[in-house]
């Protein structure tokens, strides 16, 4: 055997091996949605409470307890099935920190209660991190955002 028979092969791509379970438009939907809730102002109504939905126009622009935006949100990743959910945490995960896919997928699992949803969207900066999982598996959603920006 020569040198050159025992080259090692090039390296692949982060995200050649690893497929999420989720869509890339559902990925992209989510993240625009978490865009949509992070960038809203905080409430001038102080008395403003979970019940008080009768001024709906300040509530889409405002951050108040019954915010629509962030009920969408968690009725979205509700709806998700166990394997995208997991998924999704796995992605924001690797977004954050990089690290090794399965070993973060094992923890996802692992950790995977009822509040994952309300735990995806209460983490700061859960859509920047999506994106970055997504850039680092050769994955983005431009196309997404600038048909439905």
């Amino acid at each position: 055997m020569t040198p050159a028979d025992r080259e090692t092969p090039p390296p692949q791509s982060p995200g050649e091996d690893i497929e999420i379970s989720v869509p890339l438009d559902t990925v992209c939907f989510i993240v625009a949605k978490l865009h949509e809730r992070q960038a809203k102002q905080g409430s001038t109504d102080p008395s403003a409470s979970r019940l008080d939905d009768d001024d709906i126009e300040s509530a889409v622009l405002e951050d108040r307890p019954s915010d629509p935006v962030e009920q969408e949100l968690t009725s979205i990743l509700s709806d998700l099935p166990f394997e995208q959910q997991v998924d999704l945490v796995t992605l924001m995960w690797f977004g954050r920190d990089g690290g090794d896919w399965a070993d973060l997928r094992r923890t996802a699992v692992t950790e995977h209660t009822d509040e994952t949803p309300g735990y995806i969207c209460g983490t700061p900066l859960a859509a920047d991190y999506l994106m970055a999982g997504l850039d680092a598996l050769g994955l983005d959603c431009k196309e997404f955002l600038r048909g439905h920006g």
